[in-house]
């Protein structure tokens, strides 16, 4: 690879290999990053959804009047 790039101008090798690869692989590059993003929101809003139950549990148990946790 070193011998084919050697005699190339320093523009081929640092602007437009990096660009036909992104045109190249953009598209599944952009797919991954997409899926990557979507997942860790899932998460967070999966966690937001579980701690807001707890709190929902834990607050109406403690309003019920009796007041032990015991139970648990």
């Amino acid at each position: 690879m070193k011998d084919i790039l050697a005699g190339m101008p320093w523009w081929v090798k640092w602007i437009a290999i990096p660009v036909l690869a992104l045109v190249v692989f953009g598209s599944l590059l952009w797919s991954l990053i997409g899926f990557v993003v979507g997942l860790l929101f899932k998460v967070l809003v999966f966690a937001a959804l579980v701690g807001g139950l707890i709190y929902l549990v834990r607050k109406f148990k403690e309003g019920s009047g009796s007041g032990s946790r015991s139970e648990w």
